[in-house]
């Protein structure tokens, strides 16, 4: 679903750098069998801690809700990089993932690993078992026809042609289940197992043509994970099916989860409607990140009685870069001044503080929560008129009009028009527009429709956003940042940043091979991101929060360091922290409940905070 977390556009899986230029494909990606170098290590890893729960049952719907309905069904794309983007992807599996505890490699599509003395292969051994949906085996095939898909021109996304062009540069084959994935450039070996262990597309259900898009867009391919889309409902609702006999049941790492039969995700376009269908129990679970929701509106019959739990669960996840997106393109936002003056005509301290109760904490820069790789030197500005008038007066902003708001030797008053995309950040944006007049700037608030307003966004139609990027293990820059993907429609550069000195350091970070380096050279970026001013930090939220009907059960620990959603039915490798998957339906107690609420019995109200992951 669009949750009401500080993401605006969350769960999303994590985007990666790529260069302009493109590379031939090698032999081997052509499907012939190569020979195995015969001195590698292959490593696994079935040791690790499990964090599912034993206990958990089989069965039952789980009912989620979501405020638009998708506008395709594509991974790849025009408009593919939508939120439910995060449903589709989560379907398919990886190789590798992380756990989300020791941070060690784990097995997920392949069962063993070694790495190449090159500095930049990695050699990989499927799963036997491994399966998509229909039946059909998982095998190397199905890694170069991804190649060949990726970088193929009917697929429309010049992201991911550039992509596996560069920063991959081919895919052998040995054998059914044995292949290799080689870097286009060295990397050290935390860099090769975060870029590389990719999910494959199913190469005997995919044709590639020129009507490629149009013939994809709505349509069910065959999936390596848990579940697979099963009903559309235009507008309405997308169901999603547990495949029957999946091959992952008895993989360590899979047993005891995905534990429903099925997932309905509903359309609902109004979060209040939403929380009267979560209320009356037509859904299971409602985020409670944002304070008034925690605070204020659960506040309920259905949570003092004990029919509706809460919990409250810090984790440790990295932190989205949540704020406001100044499009540099803009006539107004091209000049430097401008953006400064901006960046001191937020209180976004007061709207912490006031409205969201101190529960968020201020974002400094563009990365937090990401070690070494986040620049803590940086420190966000602070609200401050008088400093932002005068960024504004030297912008030519230098007179007064009639209602507070400054304007040019033209008349042109000094407005920002903001594009966003949840109806409960109305008020956040509202204190921030009122406060914003004592620096006599007008902010003009636009509130879109998640999928047309994201779509609004990626076409670079916007003057400001207000949003949030999904985050990973490690930052991702050059989608974000470097200029050749300025000013084009459908890159995630939406800030449109066009700056030499910013794409030189992103083009140093992903060749960079020692992992030191890497992090200062991720701290520079940083650093001239704050230069520019361009990114207005907001706030960081290092926990999450939600409520559930008392029969959607979790482990006894309910979640990983690495979870930032309670009830999210999904993996999450993909996206590289999301660990989800872990709940289960009671329904014996979900019958006991319904009794209950017949007979006006009630139970002990349930709130509970779990700390073991909090950072001091």
């Amino acid at each position: 679903m669009l949750h009401s977390s500080p993401s605006v556009i969350p769960t999303l899986p994590r985007v990666m750098r790529v260069a302009a230029m493109m590379l031939p494909l090698c032999w081997s990606a052509f499907g012939w069998s190569a020979t195995l170098p015969a001195d590698l290590k292959w490593e696994s890893n079935d040791t690790d801690p499990v964090y599912a729960d034993p206990q958990a049952k089989r069965g039952g719907t789980f009912r989620d809700f979501m405020s638009s309905f998708p506008l395709t069904l594509r991974k790849y794309g025009p408009d593919s990089n939508g939120s439910f983007a995060g449903y589709v992807r989560e379907t398919n599996l990886p190789l590798l993932a992380t756990h989300p505890v020791t941070g060690n490699p784990i097995p997920m599509l392949a069962n063993q690993w070694a790495f190449g003395a090159d500095h930049k292969t990695l050699y990989f051994r499927l799963n036997p078992r491994a399966r998509w949906s229909d039946g059909q085996p998982v095998t190397a095939d199905d890694w170069l026809f991804t190649l060949k898909m990726m970088r193929s021109k009917e697929i429309n996304d010049p992201w991911y042609n550039n992509y596996y062009s560069t920063q991959i540069s081919e895919v052998t084959r040995f054998d059914d289940h044995t292949l290799a994935i080689t870097s286009g450039t060295e990397k050290s070996r935390e860099d090769l197992l975060e870029s590389l262990p990719f999910s494959p597309e199913p190469s005997h259900a995919i044709q590639l043509t020129a009507n490629w898009v149009k013939e994809y867009n709505w349509k069910v391919l065959p999936v390596t994970g848990a579940y697979q889309i099963g009903e559309l409902k235009k507008g309405k609702s997308v169901t999603f099916n547990r495949v029957k006999d999946w091959w992952g049941d008895g993989e360590r790492y899979f047993q005891h989860r995905f534990n429903p039969d099925r997932i309905e995700i509903k359309v609902l376009r109004d979060q209040n409607i939403a929380w009267q269908h979560f209320l009356r129990g037509d859904l299971d679970s409602f985020p409670l990140v944002m304070p008034n929701w925690w605070h204020d509106k659960s506040k309920t019959a259905e949570f003092e009685k004990g029919y509706i739990e809460r919990l409250w669960f810090y984790n440790q996840t990295p932190q989205s870069p949540m704020g406001l997106y100044l499009n540099t393109a803009d006539p107004l936002l091209k000049d430097l001044n401008v953006r400064l003056g901006i960046q001191y005509a937020l209180t976004l301290d007061k709207m912490i503080a006031t409205l969201l109760r101190g529960d968020y904490q201020r974002l400094n820069s563009y990365g937090s929560g990401q070690g070494a790789f986040t620049n803590t030197d940086i420190k966000a500005r602070p609200f401050d008129p008088k400093i932002a008038r005068d960024y504004f007066a030297k912008a030519g902003f230098t007179k007064t009009g009639p209602d507070g708001i400054l304007q040019n030797d033209r008349g042109q008053p000094l407005s920002l028009s903001i594009t966003y995309t949840t109806a409960e950040h109305a008020q956040r944006l509202t204190l921030l527009r009122e406060e914003a007049k004592k620096a006599g700037l007008n902010l003009e608030l636009n509130l879109m429709d998640a999928s047309a307003g994201f779509k609004s966004m990626l076409e670079k139609k916007h003057q400001s956003a207000w949003m949030a990027w999904s985050s990973g293990r490690y930052p991702a820059y050059w989608e974000h940042f470097h200029k050749v993907n300025a000013n084009k429609p459908q890159t995630n550069n939406i800030m449109n940043l066009d700056d030499d000195a910013i794409s030189a350091l992103v083009e140093q970070y992903d060749k960079a091979f020692d992992f030191g380096k890497k992090a200062e050279l991720s701290r520079q970026i940083q650093q001239r991101l704050y230069e520019l001013a361009s990114f207005v930090p907001a706030y960081q939220v290092p926990y999450t929060r939600a409520g559930a009907w008392r029969w959607i059960k979790l482990p006894k620990i309910p979640a990983t360091p690495q979870s930032d959603l309670l009830y999210w039915p999904l993996d999450g490798a993909n996206s590289g922290y999301s660990f989800g998957g872990l709940f289960w339906i009671d329904e014996e107690l979900k019958a006991e409940t319904k009794a209950a609420i017949k007979q006006g019995k009630t139970f002990p109200p349930v709130t509970l905070i779990d700390t073991r992951y909090q950072k001091p």
